[in-house]
């Protein structure tokens, strides 16, 4: 399955307080299901990446629809093999005859055409080459009217209980959607103020660290800006997935999803921002040898803004004297930088805050630190 839209709503979603459980057709609780970032890597059709693997928390088996609000169905190719199960059809099924809500996205609308449930011109959206199934069940096909480039991308379509998206670059906007649907309420202490946040970026960044809090505060209303001191607004910079694998002390690094700086260096002004946010990964080393990037999260703390970092985005704020005499969560590759920076380790915490000071020890500390980033926002999503 498609790792960015499988983590991204699961992050999300349990971030604030809704219970996601994730199934699969011969499986239990405990086993784990391959995961692969689908991206356009310079060939005429997307490159498939295996990178980690997902721990399921449920049984597929004791699943009862009556009992959830929706069913979300990432994309990826396992897709193709779940949509000729009949279980799996016949469970998609019953979540539409309960008009609970159906999530699709890419590729998984197959399981809307083997159900039967795109007759009668349902609008449905998809991966275009998704397109001539739509039409051939019965569907009739939606895309967003003026994409000229990849920020572009940002709707979805419901209609009546389904909802469809083209893929992840859509999430920030679905993710919207899909809180409305569930009946959420956002809200910010802040009246007439939504925050905005600058994520600080470089090569190598973690995937999941930089997309997940990305697409989450798109999702909450929020103005969000990637940058970085080298490239412009459009240009690409390569993330990686690390992946635990059977047998290793250390994690496997793999790359992810490219990710497009959405602003120029240039074009950064401290006082138009509420936020800095360094996510994890390489790019943390990348930046911490970048005079420039240092003095721009100096100056967000000078300026008594919030700091913000996840795993080896602490390497960054350990340098810029953020850290000193703060209350921090840290992995085992920060504990030394942080404590030379003046940081109290808070051991039995994955997530501290200290103030203005946000920071989570790893990427699986994604929700809680989304929760705590968000209330320290003053923003809230009640169910």
């Amino acid at each position: 399955m498609e790792a960015y839209e499988t983590i991204v709503p699961l992050y999300v979603l349990q971030a604030f307080g809704v219970s996601v459980h994730c199934v699969s057709p011969g499986r239990k609780t405990g086993d784990k299901c391959v995961m692969a970032a689908h991206d356009l890597l310079g060939l005429e059709i997307y490159t498939e990446l295996v990178v980690d693997h997902l721990t399921l928390n449920a049984n597929f088996d004791d699943v009862i629809p009556d009992q959830y609000d929706a069913i979300i169905i990432p994309g990826g190719r396992f897709t193709e093999l779940l949509s000729a199960d009949e279980k799996c059809v016949s469970l998609v099924a019953r979540f539409a005859e309960l008009k609970k809500l159906i999530f699709t996205s890419c590729h998984s609308q197959l399981f809307l055409a083997a159900a039967g449930l795109l007759t009668g011109g349902m609008k449905c959206t998809a991966f275009e080459s998704m397109k001539p199934l739509i039409e051939l069940s019965g569907g009739a096909w939606w895309q967003q009217p003026g994409v000229q480039t990849l920020f572009d991308i940002t709707d979805c379509v419901k209609d009546g209980s389904f909802m469809s998206t083209m893929g992840w670059p859509t999430l920030g906007h679905s993710l919207r959607v899909l809180f409305e649907s569930l009946g959420s309420k956002i809200s910010s202490s802040k009246e007439n103020h939504q925050p905005s946040l600058l994520f600080l970026i470089g090569d190598c960044v973690e995937d999941y660290s930089i997309n997940v809090p990305f697409k989450a505060f798109q999702a909450l209303g929020c103005k969000v800006d990637a940058v970085t001191p080298t490239k412009k607004r459009g240009e690409k910079c390569a993330t990686i997935v690390h992946d635990l694998e059977d047998g290793r002390q250390l994690p496997t690094e793999k790359f992810g999803h490219n990710f497009y700086v959405t602003v120029a260096w240039d074009d950064v002004s401290v006082d138009d921002y509420d936020c800095i946010v360094v996510p994890g990964g390489r790019s943390p080393e990348l930046l911490v040898m970048n005079p420039k990037a240092v003095e721009l999260v100096k100056t967000f703390v000078e300026k008594g803004k919030f700091v913000a970092a996840i795993g080896m985005g602490n390497w960054l704020l350990a340098a810029t004297g953020a850290l000193k005499k703060k209350r921090c969560a840290s992995s085992y590759g920060t504990k030394v930088a942080m404590k030379v920076a003046g940081g109290e380790i808070v051991e039995l915490e994955r997530c501290v805050t200290d103030d203005k000071l946000i920071t989570a020890a790893s990427t699986s500390d994604l929700p809680d630190f989304l929760y705590a980033l968000s209330t320290a926002l003053g923003l809230s999503v009640v169910f």
